[in-house]
């Protein structure tokens, strides 16, 4: 596998974890550069991890994985924007609104965009192609364009105002809905 396949696997895996980056930062409940670097940070180290862990799993279960593990993700991005939805239709204090970029939330987010990532580790070891290079890459390249995302979700939240997590939780609810698409179709 060449530098550019790699380079273009990383941005095709990137994608979905930049765009939940975008939805998280709009909606304005990642107010400081702390919370920012735990999102891009995680989403990295998640997209680096589950090719690794696609690859030492091999290609015995790769059947198993690839049959539900779109629901697993759509079903965790689903649940996340439900959350974001809601908490935008009451104030703070009747929903006891979270940092996002804390604890399970955080986990149920970076699982939920590296899936995919798990299933390339997969095919990466039914091609005999070692897996550490491709990874540190994906994760490097997921944490860029999630710090990306956020700056340009941070100012598109500025302009939606509350909206913006009613938006941000569609847009989830979309990103589901195409993962649950492509893997029907």
């Amino acid at each position: 596998m060449s530098h550019i396949e790699i380079v273009i696997l990383a941005f095709s895996l990137a994608l979905d974890a930049s765009t939940v980056a975008l939805a998280l930062s709009a909606t304005g409940c990642l107010g400081t550069k702390r919370a920012k670097f735990r999102i891009s940070f995680h989403f990295g180290l998640f997209q680096s991890i589950m090719p690794v862990v696609g690859w030492a799993i091999g290609t015995q279960l790769e059947p198993f994985i690839a049959s539900f593990g779109h629901w697993i993700a759509a079903g965790l991005l689903s649940f996340v924007a439900v959350r974001m939805i809601r908490s935008a239709t009451h104030s703070p204090e009747d929903q006891g609104v979270r940092d996002p970029s804390r604890g399970w939330f955080l986990v149920t987010l970076s699982t939920a965009t590296s899936i995919d990532a798990l299933i390339v580790g997969l095919g990466l070891a039914a091609l005999r192609i070692s897996v550490w290079y491709p990874g540190v890459i994906i994760g490097l390249v997921t944490m860029a364009l999630s710090i990306l995302a956020m700056l340009v979700g941070e100012r598109a939240g500025k302009k939606l105002g509350r909206r913006g997590q009613t938006v941000g939780g569609f847009v989830l609810l979309l990103i589901a809905l195409k993962i649950l698409l492509s893997h029907i179709s």
